[in-house]
């Protein structure tokens, strides 16, 4: 599934587009982020570390937040160009943060061709079965600016300041692996 982001309104953005294709399998998912456009006006650090780390958010940082239909707990990947990652679970609205053992390292890889940059994950999900149901999704990115500004960019924004967590943001439903 091929899907465009759109930035925050009430945000300069950079000279962008940003798309993302997502590929869910019965043990997890596949994810393509590509932004395509003026890169060079964006802060995109070396492919170098990858390891689990926190507030990846704060750089450029390619996420997908995830709910099932039960409860209101929900999911949060971070994807960073330099190869760290973070995977969290959240018992409510930014809320009761915990880190996600039982998830491996997502494999990111990245490319850069003259206007385009690209960063692939996959996220095994095969230790987590509360998560063999459908699911809604929120896919998001932040593009750090080489002058220091950010971009937030999201399929659907929730009024306000840029939120990534807001119910408005899981915008798009996966149905369970092997029903679509």
């Amino acid at each position: 599934m091929h899907h465009v982001l759109t930035p925050h309104p009430a945000v300069r953005s950079p000279l962008v587009g940003v798309e993302v294709e997502i590929v869910r399998s019965r043990s997890g998912l596949a994810l393509r982020y590509a932004v395509t456009g003026d890169i060079a006006e964006l802060t995109i650090p070396e492919l170098a570390d990858q390891r689990r780390a926190h507030e990846l958010w704060k750089r450029t940082c390619f996420e997908i937040f995830m709910r099932t239909e039960q409860g209101e707990g929900y999911y949060e990947f971070n994807f960073s160009p330099t190869g760290q990652w973070a995977a969290y679970h959240f018992a409510g609205y930014r809320s009761g943060r915990t880190d996600i053992a039982d998830v491996a390292d997502p494999g990111i890889g990245t490319r850069s061709i003259n206007d385009r940059f690209e960063i692939r994950a996959a996220i095994d999900l095969s230790r987590l079965p509360e998560l063999a149901g459908p699911w809604t999704v929120g896919l998001s990115v932040i593009l750090e600016q080489t002058d220091g500004n950010k971009s937030y960019w999201a399929l659907r924004h929730p009024p306000g300041k840029p939120d990534f967590h807001h119910v408005d943001c899981f915008a798009l439903r996966l149905p369970s692996a092997g029903s679509a």
